[in-house]
């Protein structure tokens, strides 16, 4: 089930448009985005480096800056520990060749996602003091590493955290008690009484920020430019990766990532765009999209299948034989993980519909014999399907580990604080959560997620919010160019939606390696246009044939309908073929 909702606002666009050199529906979109005054739109369409706001600005950041420079003027060692996915590998690079180039006595450990689970452990802890660390620098975890970074201090240590995850909290009644790790520095946007201007910056992006800020304690300005530039694409690739919302700062370094990204100096990520096909050709321009469902996936199966360790590698090579090596590696792994992925997600889909789970508002699916690693991807695929928040365990040695996505309706993170008893360890954000827990309290935990669960039905429908009502018709090639200065999509600037009605089918093929893919020639207010649609055939030719009949679906194949409409949910784009240069229609939803 799928509702439409029409976004509403009285502002005066054709003034706006006017005065901006813009289209009235562009000035629509750019409001609906909260973009709303001269001064935003400025800001927003002319997105550049110079809006970065300074790392300085942070709590705990001078300190620790100070502190990691004494220590590499001391020749002290530093261990920097990450994690295991794409906001870890990519905070860990950043970190280790950072202070590298800096002449610092550096080393990194990423956590084994089974071995180790989340974050710093005190096992981790042990092995960089066995190695005669003298500091440990957490990147993308470690702000709920309260007995762990006890644990280190005990042995001498020093301890920096940055991380970009939600503070521990204990609830009292409405109050909240915050509680920090007893480090010696804690970076971390989400620190309680917060004056950094955007908080919702991945960990990668908290460790470009330490780099910024140390290049410029220890070299000046110029040196705090070059870092700002080399290291952008890591923070970048790792704000699609880790889904942060794309608006502020997070637009801007993921802007700047792109059009680095192309033409990359790192040889690792070259050779790896190179594999994976993320490129067609040497002209072929990259997106959020090729990041997100390409590269990322790649990085990401490295820590999921084998070790991380592997993906920081691939960035650290310095010959394309070596690079090479790698990316074909992650790209092989990426293909074993999708398989994996699918065959998990339709076993607990027929476990879903076929139980009683289906009634449950929040998803607790326990998956025997599932790689613990895609527990967070199927618990995703899951959300996406029932419009629920969804939690997948699988058997994680002794104990059952298990990984969650949400809904915008359901702060995840909150709701686990709340049953937080019967977690062995938990951590995560409003829309994601890793957990680990004895098998016995999994019927526990859905019983009590679900008796406390305020998600009323209108929560579970999901919905579509249309941006602009448009003739698909009337769009022309200079629009579709305007609309590209709203790139990069992703959270929080998810591509526009456009929406017609009474649009009429003239004719229907099957496209695709499969024919699962449906080619359309439509015709609205007399305008005919060209639309694909990447949904399922199979459904379009239920849905006609259960409304028309048979014969009326054969007519639409065959080119000789009349006045089958429907209204459609659209993005257009700009399709070259053979130099002729045209606007192709690409259907995201069809009502019949």
């Amino acid at each position: 089930m799928e509702k439409w909702v029409l976004k509403n606002n009285s502002s005066d666009f054709s003034s706006m448009a006017l005065s901006l050199g813009i289209s009235e529906e562009m000035a629509k979109i750019l409001v609906y985005r909260g973009v709303d005054t001269p001064e935003k739109i400025e800001r927003y369409l002319g997105a550049n480096m110079e809006q970065l706001y300074s790392p300085a600005i942070m709590q705990d950041m001078d300190k620790a800056a100070c502190i990691i420079e004494s220590k590499i003027n001391e020749n002290k060692k530093i261990m920097i520990v990450g994690d295991y996915d794409v906001d870890g590998i990519m905070s860990t690079y950043i970190l280790y060749d950072a202070l590298k180039n800096l002449g610092a006595i550096v080393d990194y450990i990423i956590p084994d996602r089974i071995k180790d689970g989340f974050g710093i452990n005190e096992s981790i802890i042990d092995r960089a003091y066995n190695l005669s660390c003298d500091t440990i620098l957490t990147c993308d975890n470690g702000i709920a590493a309260i007995s762990q970074v006890a644990h280190a201090k005990k042995l001498g240590m020093t301890v920096i955290v940055t991380d970009h995850h939600d503070v521990v909290f204990k609830q009292d009644g409405d109050n909240k008690e915050y509680i920090l790790p007893d480090a010696d520095a804690v970076v971390n946007p989400h620190r309680p009484k917060s004056e950094y201007p955007f908080k919702d910056i991945c960990g990668a992006a908290v460790a470009y920020k330490l780099v910024i800020h140390l290049y410029e304690k220890m070299g000046g300005s110029k040196a705090a430019g070059l870092a700002t530039d080399k290291y952008v694409q890591y923070a970048g690739i790792a704000t699609v990766c880790d889904i942060m919302p794309l608006f502020d700062e997070n637009r801007v370094m993921v802007k700047e990532c792109l059009s680095k990204l192309s033409d990359t100096d790192n040889i690792g990520l070259r050779e790896l765009i190179r594999v994976s096909g993320a490129k067609k050709d040497e002209n072929s321009v990259l997106d959020a999209y090729h990041i997100g469902f390409i590269i990322g996936p790649c990085l990401n199966a490295a820590g999921r299948l084998k070790t991380a360790d592997y993906a920081v590698k691939l960035l650290c090579s310095t010959d394309e034989a070596q690079a090479s090596k790698y990316a074909v590696m992650l790209v092989g792994l990426n293909e074993e993980r999708k398989q994996m992925t699918e065959s998990g997600t339709n076993r607990i889909i027929e476990e879903i519909d076929t139980g009683d789970m289906k009634n449950d508002k929040v998803l607790v699916a326990y998956a025997k014999g599932c790689h613990e690693s895609i527990a967070g991807i199927i618990a995703g695929r899951l959300k996406e399907r029932y419009n629920r928040p969804a939690i997948v365990i699988t058997d994680g040695g002794a104990d059952c580990k298990g990984s969650g996505r949400s809904i915008e309706a359901y702060n995840m993170y909150e709701e686990l604080v709340g049953v937080g008893d019967l977690f062995l360890k938990f951590g995560g954000h409003p829309m994601a959560a890793g957990l680990s827990l004895i098998k016995d309290n999994i019927p526990l935990l859905r019983k009590k997620l679900n008796d406390n669960c305020a998600l009323t039905d209108e929560d579970l429908v999901k919905k579509t919010v249309i941006d602009v009502v448009m003739n698909p018709g009337r769009i022309t090639t200079d629009f579709v160019r305007q609309l590209d200065l709203l790139e990069p999509f992703g959270n929080g600037n998810e591509k526009p939606v456009f929406a017609a009605s009474r649009v009429r089918i003239l004719k229907a093929q099957t496209v695709g390696k499969a024919k699962k893919f449906l080619k359309f020639e439509m015709e609205s207010e007399g305008a005919i246009f060209g639309c694909i649609y990447f949904g399922d055939s199979e459904e379009f030719d239920k849905e006609i044939t259960d409304k028309y009949g048979e014969s009326v679906l054969r007519s639409i194949y065959d080119g000789m309908t009349d006045n089958i409409a429907v209204s459609i949910l659209y993005y257009p784009k700009i399709n070259e073929f053979r130099n002729n240069i045209s606007v192709e229609i690409i259907i995201k939803s069809i009502k019949y």
